[in-house]
């Protein structure tokens, strides 16, 4: 079974993998925090003005946002070394969809 949200005329689908995955993503308390930063943002929020916010090593951070990436809950985008994060609005409202039918 898969959630689907209508986005303009794109549906987002969530495998059962996928949302498996933004479950474990989301269990973890820093990680959440780290969304709900991002997601406070309007626009994509820099790498280095998150890790200002979090007292923890580059590489521990890096961590955690890569296990948002391969959630699908935040979408980077890279400009050489540097990394800015947007939230997926569309792939977290799919997936409190999917939680709100069990």
């Amino acid at each position: 079974m898969s959630a689907a949200k209508r986005v303009g005329s794109e549906a987002v689908k969530l495998s059962e993998e996928q949302i498996h995955l933004i479950a474990k993503a989301l269990a973890d308390p820093r990680r959440l925090d780290l969304l709900r930063q991002i997601g406070s943002c309007p626009k994509s929020m820099q790498c280095a003005d998150i890790r200002g916010c979090h007292p923890v090593s580059a590489a521990t951070l890096s961590h955690h946002m890569k296990e948002l990436e391969t959630a699908g809950l935040v979408r980077v985008t890279r400009e050489g070394k540097f990394a800015s994060y947007l939230l997926r609005r569309d792939v977290l409202q799919a997936y409190t969809e999917q939680l709100a039918k069990i």
